[in-house]
Protein backbone atom coordinates (compact mmCIF):
# COMPACT_ATOMS: atom_id res chain seq x y z
CA UNK A 1 0.00 0.00 0.00
CA UNK A 2 2.85 2.42 0.78
CA UNK A 3 4.31 2.01 -2.69
CA UNK A 4 0.93 2.69 -4.32
CA UNK A 5 0.43 5.81 -2.18
CA UNK A 6 3.95 6.93 -3.05
CA UNK A 7 3.17 6.56 -6.76
CA UNK A 8 -0.15 8.41 -6.44
CA UNK A 9 1.58 11.22 -4.55
CA UNK A 10 4.28 11.45 -7.21
CA UNK A 11 1.62 11.60 -9.93
CA UNK A 12 -0.26 14.38 -8.15
CA UNK A 13 2.89 16.45 -7.68
CA UNK A 14 3.96 15.73 -11.26
CA UNK A 15 0.63 17.04 -12.57
CA UNK A 16 1.59 20.47 -11.29
CA UNK A 17 4.79 20.49 -13.35
CA UNK A 18 3.18 18.87 -16.40
CA UNK A 19 0.38 21.45 -16.29
CA UNK A 20 2.97 24.22 -16.02
CA UNK A 21 4.72 22.85 -19.09
CA UNK A 22 1.48 22.76 -21.07
CA UNK A 23 0.68 26.32 -19.98
CA UNK A 24 4.13 27.58 -21.00
CA UNK A 25 4.03 25.81 -24.37
CA UNK A 26 0.49 26.92 -25.26
CA UNK A 27 0.33 30.42 -23.72
CA UNK A 28 3.83 31.61 -22.81
CA UNK A 29 3.08 35.35 -22.66
CA UNK A 30 2.45 35.67 -18.91
CA UNK A 31 5.60 33.75 -17.98
CA UNK A 32 7.63 35.65 -20.58
CA UNK A 33 6.48 38.92 -19.01
CA UNK A 34 7.37 37.72 -15.52
CA UNK A 35 10.83 36.64 -16.67
CA UNK A 36 11.39 39.87 -18.59
CA UNK A 37 10.32 41.95 -15.56
CA UNK A 38 13.37 40.57 -13.79
CA UNK A 39 15.64 41.69 -16.61
CA UNK A 40 16.09 38.17 -17.94
CA UNK A 41 15.51 37.12 -21.56
CA UNK A 42 11.86 36.20 -22.11
CA UNK A 43 12.96 33.25 -24.25
CA UNK A 44 13.95 31.46 -21.03
CA UNK A 45 10.32 30.35 -20.97
CA UNK A 46 11.19 27.55 -23.42
CA UNK A 47 13.94 25.80 -21.43
CA UNK A 48 11.77 26.20 -18.32
CA UNK A 49 8.84 24.57 -20.14
CA UNK A 50 11.06 21.66 -21.21
CA UNK A 51 12.41 21.37 -17.65
CA UNK A 52 8.85 21.26 -16.25
CA UNK A 53 7.88 18.56 -18.75
CA UNK A 54 10.97 16.43 -18.11
CA UNK A 55 10.69 16.83 -14.34
CA UNK A 56 7.01 15.89 -14.26
CA UNK A 57 7.59 12.77 -16.34
CA UNK A 58 10.64 11.83 -14.26
CA UNK A 59 8.65 12.05 -11.02
CA UNK A 60 6.16 9.56 -12.41
CA UNK A 61 8.36 7.17 -14.37
CA UNK A 62 11.87 7.79 -13.06
CA UNK A 63 14.77 7.54 -13.35
CA UNK A 64 16.44 9.36 -10.49
CA UNK A 65 13.25 10.29 -8.66
CA UNK A 66 15.17 11.33 -5.54
CA UNK A 67 17.44 13.65 -7.52
CA UNK A 68 14.57 15.19 -9.46
CA UNK A 69 12.62 15.67 -6.22
CA UNK A 70 15.54 17.53 -4.66
CA UNK A 71 16.06 19.73 -7.73
CA UNK A 72 12.34 20.47 -7.91
CA UNK A 73 12.23 21.39 -4.21
CA UNK A 74 14.93 24.01 -4.85
CA UNK A 75 13.06 25.10 -8.00
CA UNK A 76 9.84 25.60 -6.01
CA UNK A 77 11.59 27.71 -3.39
CA UNK A 78 13.43 29.74 -6.05
CA UNK A 79 10.32 30.39 -8.13
CA UNK A 80 8.48 31.57 -5.02
CA UNK A 81 10.42 34.78 -5.43
CA UNK A 82 8.43 35.58 -8.60
CA UNK A 83 5.21 35.49 -6.58
CA UNK A 84 6.27 37.53 -3.53
CA UNK A 85 4.07 40.55 -4.32
CA UNK A 86 2.59 41.32 -0.93
CA UNK A 87 1.56 44.89 -1.73
CA UNK A 88 0.71 44.51 -5.42
CA UNK A 89 -1.25 41.25 -5.14
CA UNK A 90 -1.63 39.68 -1.69
CA UNK A 91 -3.11 36.49 -3.20
CA UNK A 92 0.26 35.78 -4.79
CA UNK A 93 1.57 35.13 -1.28
CA UNK A 94 -0.70 32.06 -1.23
CA UNK A 95 1.24 30.75 -4.21
CA UNK A 96 4.47 31.31 -2.28
CA UNK A 97 3.18 29.22 0.62
CA UNK A 98 1.93 26.51 -1.76
CA UNK A 99 5.34 26.40 -3.43
CA UNK A 100 6.98 25.94 -0.02
CA UNK A 101 4.51 23.17 0.86
CA UNK A 102 5.20 21.42 -2.45
CA UNK A 103 8.93 21.78 -1.77
CA UNK A 104 8.35 20.12 1.60
CA UNK A 105 6.62 17.17 -0.05
CA UNK A 106 9.41 16.92 -2.60
CA UNK A 107 12.03 16.91 0.17
CA UNK A 108 10.19 14.01 1.82
CA UNK A 109 10.16 12.21 -1.54
CA UNK A 110 13.88 12.90 -1.95
CA UNK A 111 14.51 11.44 1.50
CA UNK A 112 12.22 8.41 1.19
CA UNK A 113 12.68 7.59 -2.49
CA UNK A 114 10.14 6.36 -5.01
CA UNK A 115 9.34 3.08 -3.32
CA UNK A 116 9.23 -0.22 -5.14
CA UNK A 117 7.67 -0.55 -8.55
CA UNK A 118 3.92 -0.99 -8.17
CA UNK A 119 2.69 -4.21 -9.71
CA UNK A 120 -0.88 -4.22 -10.99
CA UNK A 121 -2.68 -7.55 -10.60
Amino acid sequence: MNDLLNLLGRILIALLFLGGAVQKFTDPLQVEQMIASLGLPADLVWPVAVFNLAAGLALIFGPWVRGWALVLAVYCIATSWFHWQLRADPWQVTIVVKNWAIAGGLLILAAQGPGRRVRWR
